[in-house]
């Protein structure tokens, strides 16, 4: 095998324990992760799974990273084109709802169960969900803030409050569909999201 060939090779591997990992780690968290496990279930030795990572919290941050990159494409950048305000706000909610009733992932919020997992440890890897939790956040506020500015929502609407009660519709999302099985939730969240967000 040529040199290139052989780093292709490792690239491919890389991306198939890391797309391995969100897959389970969505379903038993980030400590749910394995290299034994992973090694058995992609047909690879301990020591190869562990070559391209060095220890488990690279792992997990490598997972994390993916999970995020995911989210990214099935969330924000399919509504990147809806005009900017509260045109682009619904957008954004209407695909994160999507994102959830259609078990993207088999564990649902990936970022919610590992919020869950970690919030209350210290370390790189709750440092890293707790980071991509705030960027999202960041996100929907810039995205609410410009609602207001714009006369989309009126001016006296707390952005922190609203965005507060939207992730809460998400988190009570993620809770029905996956602990309950309610697959009417959807409804329900898409009828939340229209009383904060109006019609």
């Amino acid at each position: 095998m040529s040199p290139r060939n052989s780093v292709r090779e490792a690239h491919r591997t890389r991306q198939r324990i890391i797309d391995r990992g969100v897959v389970i780690a969505s379903v038993e968290g980030l400590e749910g992760l394995t290299i034994g496990r992973l090694a058995t279930e992609l047909e690879l030795s301990k020591a190869g799974v562990l070559g391209h990572f060095g220890n488990k919290e690279s792992l997990q941050l490598a997972v994390v990273d993916a999970a995020a990159a995911l989210f990214a494409r099935e969330v924000p950048e399919t509504v990147r084109d809806v005009p900017p305000g509260l045109p682009h706000l619904r957008a954004l909610c209407e695909a994160w709802v999507s994102y959830l009733e259609r078990d993207v992932l088999p564990g649902g919020c990936f970022f919610t169960a590992a919020a869950a997992e970690f919030d209350g440890r210290s370390g790189p890897v709750r440092d890293a969900v707790a980071g991509m939790n705030a960027l999202w956040q960041r996100d929907l506020r810039i995205h609410i803030r410009h609602a207001i500015s714009s006369g989309d929502l009126p001016s006296n609407v707390d952005a922190d409050q609203l965005l507060y009660e939207l992730a809460g519709v998400m988190l009570a999302l993620n809770h029905f569909l996956q602990l309950q099985r309610d697959r009417s939730a959807s409804a329900r969240a898409r009828r939340a999201l229209r009383c904060l967000l109006g019609a």
